[in-house]
Formats: C-alpha cells, structure tokens, sequence
C-alpha cells in the first residue's frame, strides 16, 4: 500500500519523537529501517530535537534508497508559552504571524525537506483570536505548497475544534490528542473528526492506558491474536480509524509495531466483531462502548 493510501486509510502507526535528545538522529533513523514511514516533531527544542529527525530520516532513506515521497514528515508550530525561554526557535519580539514564517523556515532546514507533509498547531493559543492569526498563515503554506495539510495538537474543547473548522477555509485535516481517560477518551472529539474527516492522532496511547493493558484480560485477548497488549492497543486504535503515536526506543518493539501495521494494512482483521471491539474499550473504561466505536 502506499503513502498516500495509508494515510486515507488511517492504516499505520506514526513514530512520535519527543524526549530523544541526543539519541534522535540514531533512533528516528532505526525506526526508518524498520519500517516506519510517517514521523512526528516539533519545532520546540525544549521536548524534541528536530533537526536530529531530519538527519535521521535521510540516513536511513540514502541506506533504503528511497526517497522524499516515501516519507510523511509532521511538524509543529509551538507558540512562546510552549518554549523554553532560553531556545525558542524563532524571534519573541516578532509579530505571531512572522513568528510563524520564521517557525517553518526552521523546520524545514532541520528536516532536510522543501514541503511538509503536515504542519501542526502545537496547542490552541490563550486567545481564539491569536489561534486564528496562526491558522491564517497555516493556510498561505498550504497555498504556497510548502505544507500539504495543515492540523492541531492539544485541543480537549470541542467547541475550539468546531469554531476552528467553521473559520478555516483550509479545514483542519489532523488532531493529535492524549488518548486518557480524564479527558473520556475524546469521545465527541473522536466523533465530530470522523464526521467531518479529520485524522485523529493519538499520543500517551500506551502510557495513560499501562493498567489497563496490564489486566489478564488483554493479555489473554493478545495472546490470542499473537500481539503484545501493546500492539494490541495499537490494532485497537487502527480498527477505530484513529493514528496511534509510537515513542519507542527499543528496537524489538519498532519491529513489533510495523508488524502490526503491516498486518492492518494487509487487511487482517485482528478484532472479530464489534462485540470483541467493545469488550476491549469497556476495559480501557471508554464511554459509550458499542458497535458503533468500530463504524
């Protein structure tokens, strides 16, 4: 399957890249090899190394010999509250918009890339107001061809959401979400993207649910798919029609997580039926766990 197909059929895991430090060039670049194809960054240097992604991602494409168009690379836009005072990649006394422009140029200098695949809004600004500034010069990248769509991170407000949608004219395409319990799972979040086509990405996937996946219950349902609980949760998430970030460091479980990609993309049905579907998210504790979580 391709790139492109993937990414319409919301079939693939994305390789989330925070925290790395140092280690990101070597890691983004492993993950590459094994298999994954869609990478996640910010421009933020408090919490992600960007430019160790773009050194990452063209070692591994010179090895692989693939190229540009093989790759979704996504970055972030991350306003002043997000950064570290002392490393903030672009000018704090410049205007948000030019704040903005300068963010980007950044981003593709460190990612080794002409174009983004995705331009993220890192979190909604204090004011709606100032989102929409953002989301403004989002759209002239988008007109320009430099990012082919354009999404937020950290919007929980469905009202935010929707009010973004409604002003935009290039629609938000991606929302990257914590997928947790005190937020009841983006419920109507999840609802409305599926409505109006938006991709739903989420992060702390493993991490917010660890009791859960720990229970002997989705052991026993992993062990019968031949899954860890973890790639289980993964599967679980692809079958929702949701992207699942991946931050592994450990290479074994790269391979475990292209494996269960590969195996959603090759059109295996690892859930049996809506029953099953539901019996999992009753687990994770999801509000509203019916067949219709699988539609």
């Amino acid at each position: 399957m391709s790139l492109r197909n993937m990414w319409e059929s919301q079939m693939h895991i994305v390789y989330g890249t925070a925290w790395k430090k140092e280690q990101t060039a070597q890691l983004v670049e492993e993950a590459v090899t094994t298999g994954f194809r869609f990478i996640d960054t910010a421009c933020q240097p408090k919490h992600y190394n960007e430019a160790g992604v773009g050194e990452g991602w063209y070692r591994a494409a010179l090895k692989l010999g693939i190229d540009r168009s093989d790759m979704y690379l996504q970055t972030k836009f991350t306003p002043i509250d997000g950064q570290d005072p002392n490393r903030i990649p672009y000018d704090k006394q410049a205007t948000l918009t030019e704040q903005v422009q300068q963010s980007l140029s950044v981003s593709l200098k460190n990612l080794n890339t002409e174009y983004l695949d995705a331009l993220v809004l890192h979190s909604p600004l204090r004011r709606f107001e100032d989102t929409l500034i953002v989301w403004r010069q989002f759209e002239k990248f988008v007109d320009e061809g430099k990012v082919k769509v354009i999404g937020i991170s950290n919007c929980y407000d469905l009202r935010t959401l929707q009010a973004l949608y409604e002003e935009a004219r290039h629609k938000p395409k991606v929302l990257q979400n914590r997928f947790y319990a005190e937020s009841a799972f983006d419920t109507g979040i999840r609802q409305f993207c599926k409505e109006k086509g938006i991709l739903y990405q989420s992060f702390w996937t493993l991490t917010a649910n660890r009791h859960a996946l720990a229970t002997p219950d989705v052991k026993a349902i992993a062990a019968t798919k031949q899954l860890t609980p973890q790639t289980l949760m993964y599967a679980f998430m692809m079958t929702l029609g949701h992207t699942p970030l991946s931050g592994t460091t450990n290479k074994e479980h790269m391979a475990e997580d292209v494996a269960i990609m590969e195996r959603v993309v090759g059109g295996e049905q690892i859930f049996a039926d809506d029953q099953e579907i539901a019996k999992f998210a009753e687990i994770l504790g999801i509000p509203g766990h019916t067949s219709s979580l699988a539609d």
